[in-house]
């Protein structure tokens, strides 16, 4: 409620969590001083209160005025407007009360969909998903990696840098209640590099892991980029060669191949991030502005080249470094590289090694030299790649590379390291382009339907007994028809119908349906649950 008492006002009650407090604003008659205010209340141009729960218990509308010397101005005008169908209130009311009214639609209810960006996964979608992942434990395995998991909710500083990375802009970051600022992961290897810090001389080296994890990202949504996301992480630990990459890169291909994927629809484009700085190194370019360069050239094929000059020139690159950038980037072929940096450059000895490795491996034709190939994470050192589709439909479908200094960041030695990210949402839809996506169905053995209500028990004893032996099996639990039965059967692609009624009961048998082939007959009941406690006593 709202009381006037003089000069004081006072706002009582459940308004946006605040249940049990009382907040204040004294206007003295001298109006020298205002009293602290524990939520933003917009005086001088009034403020507004609304809330969709408290619109009966609130006055509808205020006003009371202050003396012309207060500090609250001239007045102070308290709307109070609530109605059934405030959606949204105040931003900066959200933080301060730290609890917020749900979301509500137009029609007065709760908004049913999802906060923008993100993902429900019924059935169906479940079953792709855990299609999708069990492909990515499988690679995983194959290549005797061992599956690490960390928490969604970081602390900020793990993702924050100073090179301007977009990622940085886009974390999901906000203060807890206990004061310390936090953010959902915008990516995984940072979490990985925290636990390896965190094990220390306890890990024997080299480490391959692997996970599987939830990202969050607050960016612009286009096809196959959400808010969140879903993203298969491998890493090896502690390899310095480029053999580190070409088992990442045999991961990636092998799973692209258990998908149907071919070479035909996808490649992967590699560069080395040596190839930037021996151009730096030429242009005299100062080393601490490398990072800043790879964040601004990875934006070539999202903005303008005319931008990425500008940005470059805005953080120090001279005219002439910045056309030396411009050309190396451009270059296509192992061969120009080498014509351009050398024999003996070391980005040039490394790529050619990886891509040797590769033919060994035998995925050499997957693989594509791109100078302009650098990724905008700002740790990456040397070997960076992405995967991409090959018609120019979709956004990079996976990518990552070498970061031989990302762990000495957080306060360890440098550590050669390097790992590749693969997300959910690009996958599928390549998948669903290509006409790949597999038919998943719910998988159910035996359905089995009581004929009446009495034979609960022993239907719910059958069930019982088969599932035990690992069968999956359907128990219909309400009195129904048994058409619906057999409709229901057929919904769930089961492979046979176990009908149990009294009278097949009574000589210790139920009738079995072959779903598939349709015949029906008369079967012992120890035939089907021979184990059961029924068969015991019969």
């Amino acid at each position: 409620g709202i009381l006037l008492l003089h000069h004081e006002i006072k706002i009582i009650g459940a308004i946006e969590g605040y249940s049990s407090s009382v907040w204040m604003v004294r206007a003295n008659r001298e109006g020298r001083q205002a009293g602290k205010m524990r939520f933003p209340l917009y005086y001088g141009l009034g403020f507004h209160l609304c809330h969709p729960w408290n619109h009966a218990m609130l006055a509808p509308w205020c006003y009371t005025r202050l003396p012309s010397r207060s500090i609250l101005e001239r007045k102070v005008v308290c709307s109070v407007r609530c109605s059934q169908n405030a959606a949204t209130i105040s931003g900066e009311t959200r933080r301060a009360a730290g609890s917020a009214a749900p979301p509500v639609s137009q029609n007065g209810g709760i908004d049913l969909n999802p906060p923008r960006g993100t993902r429900d996964f019924p059935p169906d979608e479940m079953r792709v998903r855990n299609w999708l992942f069990e492909k990515f434990r499988e690679v995983s395995r194959l290549l005797a990696f061992e599956e690490v998991d960390f928490p969604v909710l970081e602390s900020e500083s793990l993702f924050v840098r100073k090179a301007g990375e977009e990622i940085t802009q886009q974390l999901y970051n906000f203060e807890d209640k206990g004061g310390r600022r936090v953010a959902l992961r915008p990516e995984i290897t940072p979490s990985l590099a925290r636990l390896v810090l965190q094990k220390g001389k306890a890990l024997s080296f080299p480490i391959k892991w692997f996970a599987i994890g939830q990202c969050w990202r607050y960016e612009r949504m286009t096809r196959g980029r959400r808010r969140e996301h879903y993203q298969w992480n491998m890493d090896i630990i502690g390899v310095s060669g480029v053999e580190a990459e070409a088992e990442l890169l045999s991961a990636i291909v092998t799973f692209f191949e258990k998908i149907g994927v071919t070479s035909e629809d996808v490649g992967i484009k590699i560069s080395n991030r040596k190839v930037l700085q021996a151009v730096l190194d030429r242009y005299l370019v100062p080393g601490e502005n490398f990072a800043a360069v790879c964040v601004i050239v990875d934006k070539m094929e999202k903005i303008p080249r005319q931008e990425v000059e500008e940005e470059l020139v805005r953080i120090g690159v001279s005219r002439e470094a910045v056309e030396g950038i411009l050309s190396a980037l451009s270059i296509q072929t192992l061969v120009e590289l080498e014509e351009f940096l050398g024999t003996e450059n070391e980005a040039v000895v490394e790529l050619k090694h990886l891509f040797n490795l590769a033919s060994g491996y035998g995925f050499s034709h997957w693989l594509k030299f791109d100078g302009s190939v650098v990724r905008g994470l700002a740790y990456y050192t040397g070997t960076v790649f992405e995967g991409f589709d090959k018609e120019g439909k979709l956004r990079a479908i996976c990518g990552g590379g070498r970061y031989d200094q990302l762990i000495s960041t957080f306060g360890g030695p440098d550590t050669p390291a390097c790992g590749f990210g693969f997300g959910d949402a690009v996958i599928v839809e390549l998948l669903k382009e290509k006409g790949l996506m597999p038919s998943l169905q719910i998988y159910v053995d035996d359905i089995i339907f009581p004929l009446e209500d009495h034979l609960r028990f022993h239907a719910a004893m059958i069930a019982s007994n088969l599932r035990r032996s690992g069968r999956a099996v359907e128990l219909v639990l309400e009195s129904k028809r048994l058409k619906w039965g057999f409709r229901h059967a057929e919904q769930l692609q089961a492979k046979r119908m176990i009908l149990v009624g009294s009278t097949e009961w009574e000589r210790g048998a139920v009738r079995v349906k072959d779903l598939a082939s349709r015949e029906e007959r008369e079967v012992l009941i120890c035939e089907i649950v021979p184990d059961s406690i029924h068969c015991q006593h019969s």
